[in-house]
């Protein structure tokens, strides 16, 4: 990696955590050449605009979060036992999050909505990453004698990551975890459902 590269990646770095906080509109310039200590120069040597670092941003965040959702579900040999480590998880968050500020889905996916399609896609995509995870923990069990074969694992995904995600919200605005932890409980009710 050269020098101009370096530089990116760590204006990058340290406008991450800005964005994920503060979120688009909320972060300035000014925020930005604070955290990295760069001249205004430094920083649009390396990006043409706040619109372009935001994009880098995301993409980076977007990396961070499937790193650590692999992190987590990689100690497990069972899909059962990668849902209970997600779990687990889930009931420190946001406390052992890699990127400070929250869920970036959600975080940046209230700014993205018609204003920014492009961010908007990103977001998006990286929804539609982790539905394919969890359901893909679903069938590797089904295929492995865990589950109940006739458990639809895309049904199952959208909701497991909505309710997720909905208990992130209600958490952070309320300030303690007791919803998600009511939220795990059900999650974890039906995975015993539907397991042999």
């Amino acid at each position: 990696m050269g020098k101009a590269e370096k530089t990116r990646q760590f204006i990058i770095e340290k406008a991450a955590p800005i964005f994920n906080k503060k979120g688009v509109a909320g972060t300035s310039i000014s925020d930005i050449l604070k955290a990295t200590r760069l001249a205004k120069g430094g920083v649009y040597g390396n990006f043409s605009s706040k619109e372009e670092i935001v994009m880098e941003v995301f993409d980076y965040i977007a990396e961070e979060e499937k790193l650590n959702l692999r992190q987590v579900t990689a100690t497990a040999n069972t899909s059962a036992g990668k849902f209970e480590a997600l779990f687990e998880y889930y009931t420190r968050f946001p406390a052992e999050q890699k990127i400070a500020g929250g869920c970036p889905m959600l975080n940046f996916g209230v700014e993205a909505d018609d204003t920014n399609p492009g961010l908007k896609k990103k977001v998006s995509e990286l929804v539609l990453y982790y539905q394919s995870r969890i359901a893909k923990m679903v069938q590797y069990g089904k295929e492995h004698g865990e589950f109940k074969k006739d458990w639809d694992e895309r049904k199952f995904a959208i909701r497991m990551f909505t309710m997720l995600e909905g208990a992130i919200l209600v958490s952070s605005v309320l300030g303690h975890n007791k919803q998600m932890l009511v939220v795990l409980e059900a999650l974890r009710e039906e995975i015993r459902h539907h397991s042999l």
